[in-house]
């Protein structure tokens, strides 16, 4: 039992280690209303030291933040980069991505933003998508993406043109939405 017990305790630590980098890695990333998250991102066009830089750390950031996708405008830097874990192969990076093809068939199933604690809402998407941009060092990709991969390249591309979640839902998943990100005041005791 003693085994178990410590077994226990070190998941423990590991949980309370994992949620403190959360915490680190969240309040590095623009909140909601930030005006950051709804300027349009520049295109990159000098693929340098800083661009691999900026690559690496969002990957970072968004494993300590538990997410699947990070933009670049939800750190604060107007350049056109995301990086999102579309499936187990591990991170992706993608600078001036754009999608080139887009199935018609969609599906509306619920998002979560890394800068918009809290909420969850309905938004519609296409079920397939394909995009294309370069890598860190200004090489070209095109990825098919379906399912998650295909939500979360189209959620990160609307971050990169100031769109969030909220913008993409409905009205009444918006008031409520909304109702979730608005101040809190503080009232004495």
């Amino acid at each position: 039992m003693a085994e178990v017990e410590g077994q226990v305790r070190e998941d423990e630590g590991l949980d309370a280690e994992a949620e403190a980098r959360r915490r680190l890695a969240l309040g590095q990333i623009r909140q909601y209303p930030d005006a950051a998250l709804r300027l349009t991102a520049n295109p990159i066009e000098d693929f340098d030291d800083d661009v691999r830089r900026l690559g690496e750390l969002m990957v970072a950031l968004m494993h300590d933040a538990q997410g699947v996708g990070l933009a670049a405008t939800q750190v604060g830097i107007l350049r056109r980069l995301f990086v999102f874990q579309p499936d187990q192969d591990g991170p992706r990076t993608i600078v001036n991505p754009r999608i080139v093809e887009r199935d018609d068939a969609s599906e509306t199933d619920d998002e979560g933003c890394l800068s918009l604690q809290g909420v969850r809402v309905p938004v519609e998407r296409s079920i397939r998508v394909t995009i294309e941009g370069q890598d860190v060092e200004g090489g070209e990709v095109r990825w098919e993406l379906a399912g998650l991969g295909a939500r979360v390249a189209q959620h990160e591309l609307d971050h990169l043109d100031g769109v969030l979640i909220i913008d993409r839902t409905d009205a009444e998943s918006r008031k409520r939405a909304l109702g979730i990100l608005r101040p809190q005041p503080i009232l004495a005791p």
